[in-house]
C-alpha cells in the first residue's frame, strides 16, 4: 500500500519531505522496521521525523555548554538493503542494520506475514506495476512525459488509485462459501469494505465534509 509519495528526483529535501510525510500519515507511530536501498538521506530524515532533542545538562564549568542534539528512541528500527552487480546483474545482496538491534529485527521479521528477510521487494515490484498502469512512464515510446506537472498528476492518479481501485491477486483471501474474495490494498489495510470503482474514488472528498 502506497502511504506517502514526492514526485520528483531522488534529492535530500525530497528524501525529508518524503519521510515527515509518512510520520505524519502514521499518526507518528513507529514502524516495527523500516527497510530501504542505501540512499544516503534516508539515515537522516528517519533521525529527523522520529527523533527527540536532547539539551545535555549545563555542567556548571567555563566555556560553551554543549549543544542539543537529536537521539534516535531504541524503539526505531531500520535496516538497508545493498546489492552488488556484476555486468548489469545482481550477484549477491546483503543487509545492514542503521537503527535498532538484530533482535528487533529478528523480531519484526518473525512477526511479518510477508517477508523472512530484509528487502525492498515490494516496492521493487510496485515500480514495475506503475510501469505498466502508467504509460508515461514506459520506457523507449512516445507516451512518456513532456510536461512537468501533467506527468506529476498522472503519477498521483496512478500511484493512490492503486490503492483502493485496484484488486491485487496476491492479496485475495477465501471466503466462507470457499471461493476467492479480490482485494485491495486498502481491504487488506481494513480501510473499505470493497474494492473501488474509479468513480467512486474521483468523487470521494479528500477531507470529510463538516455539516452545519
Amino acid at each position: 500500500m502506497i502511504v506517502s509519495l514526492v514526485v520528483g528526483k531522488r534529492t535530500s529535501e525530497a528524501t525529508h519531505e518524503l519521510v515527515q510525510d509518512f510520520r505524519n500519515r502514521t499518526g507518528g507511530r513507529v514502524m516495527r522496521l523500516m527497510t530501504s536501498d542505501e540512499h544516503a538521506p534516508y539515515e537522516d530524515a528517519i533521525r529527523e521525523a522520529y527523533g527527540r532533542k536532547v539539551e545535555p545538562p549545563r555542567t556548571g564549568r567555563r566555556g560553551r555548554p554543549r549543544k542539543a542534539y537529536t537521539e534516535v528512541p531504541p524503539e526505531v528500527t531500520y535496516a538497508t538493503v545493498h546489492k552488488e552487480r556484476e555486468n548489469n546483474k545482481v550477484i549477491s545482496v546483503s543487509t545492514r542494520i542503521v537503527f535498532g538491534t538484530a533482535v528487533a529485527v529478528a523480531l519484526a521479521l518473525l512477526l511479518s506475514k510477508v517477508s523472512s528477510t530484509v528487502n525492498t521487494c515490494f516496492m521493487e515490484r510496485h515500480n514495475g506495476t506503475d510501469r505498466n498502469r502508467c504509460s508515461r512512464k514506459v520506457r523507449k515510446t512516445y507516451q512518456f512525459s513532456k510536461d512537468w506537472e501533467v506527468h506529476r498528476a498522472a503519477t498521483m492518479f496512478s500511484y493512490f488509485s492503486y490503492n483502493f481501485c485496484w484488486p491485487v491477486r496476491t492479496l485475495r483471501v477465501r471466503n466462507k462459501e470457499g471461493r476467492w474474495q479480490q482485494r485491495s490494498p486498502a481491504m487488506a489495510a481494513g480501510l473499505t469494505d470493497h474494492v473501488w470503482s474509479l468513480s467512486e474514488w474521483l468523487t470521494q472528498p479528500a477531507k470529510p465534509v463538516q455539516r452545519k
